[in-house]
């Protein structure tokens, strides 16, 4: 099967294999890579400076943050084609679908909104004024609870999904820009970049139950930023990408403690693991590649060349 595409023509290889799909900043597309073969197979155009991207839970739509052209851009996987876009507010960044792919949440870093998006009738249904510069999003497995982060104001905000009220503000060190819900949903995790640190949270009562710092030999501490999180399949592990120390951290759930550092591809920024739950795939936005790691060793196996600045990354199911 070939694929003409406008950026580039691929060879691809079965329709039925499992993809990774990674927004290039720069190039202003997403590059699909195979996860049997470990290799690019097609390239799409997207609007302009696309950053973040999640799938339905059918791997049937792809959304995608054109954040630049303010708004999210709906994409159909198996031609590269956007449907249509939804309204997102100014400058969507990040953003998280609901368990049920009715609703999107979406930051608006300029407005210090949250914004959240039918998908279906396409119209927002409500803005929610929370910090500062909002861009990390998270939300409950059971849907209950969505989380922003503001990045100026340090918080955490809690909001209520059939209020849209906030319910709980919680702070966190300088510049938070990740927040992601254990899989049982009783914890929440928040990266601060600038302080160099993770907060664990108990989610029912978000109370803080511990924070993670970092220390690599021969990193400068001020390199240490930790961005994305991904928690293992199983709960066991989690996984903080640290920027432009160039390593992910692995972290053992239950003890809060750093089992140990892999070094990966140069400023990392996301990660998603393979829908087979056996490899996990970092953005690397600086060296403008994706690091693939084995989760059974925790040793990287390859480093795929993408577009110009990686930055989102989700997997998706084809069958």
């Amino acid at each position: 099967m070939i694929r003409f595409l406008l950026l580039t023509t691929l060879l691809s290889t079965p329709a039925m294999a499992d993809e990774i799909w990674v927004t290039n900043e720069m190039d202003d597309s997403v590059s699909v890579i195979d996860t049997t073969t470990l290799e690019v197979i097609a390239i799409y155009p997207t609007g302009e400076r696309p950053r973040g991207i999640t799938t339905s839970r059918d791997g049937s739509l792809l959304y995608i943050c054109a954040s630049d052209s303010d708004a999210v851009q709906v994409m159909d996987p198996t031609s590269g084609a956007v449907l249509h876009e939804l309204p997102s507010g100014e400058d969507p960044e990040q953003f998280v679908l609901a368990p049920d792919d009715r609703l999107l949440y979406i930051a608006n870093e300029d407005d210090a909104i949250t914004t959240v998006v039918d998908t279906r009738t396409r119209k927002i249904v409500t803005q929610i004024d929370v910090g500062v510069e909002p861009e990390g999003m998270a939300i409950s497995p059971d849907g209950r609870v969505q989380v922003t982060t503001s990045e100026t104001t340090n918080m955490a905000h809690w909001i209520d999904t059939e209020t849209h009220e906030i319910i709980a503000n919680t702070l966190v060190d300088p510049r938070p820009r990740y927040a992601e819900f254990s899989p049982d949903g009783a914890q929440l995790w928040v990266s601060a970049e600038i302080g160099g640190t993770v907060s664990v949270f108990e989610a029912a009562t978000q109370s803080e139950l511990g924070k993670i710092s970092f220390a690599i030999k021969g990193v400068q501490p001020e390199k240490l930023q930790p961005v994305g999180i991904r928690f293992s399949p199983d709960g066991a592990r989690v996984f903080v990408a640290l920027g432009p120390a160039n390593h992910i951290a692995v972290i053992d759930a239950a003890t809060l403690q750093v089992e140990r550092y892999i070094l990966v591809g140069r400023r990392v920024w996301q990660m998603a693991i393979s829908p087979d739950q056996t490899r996990l795939f970092t953005t690397n936005g600086v060296s403008g590649d994706v690091t693939v790691i084995d989760l059974k060793t925790l040793e990287p196996i390859k480093t795929i060349k993408v577009g110009r600045y990686p930055w989102g990354v989700t997997a998706r199911k084809t069958d």
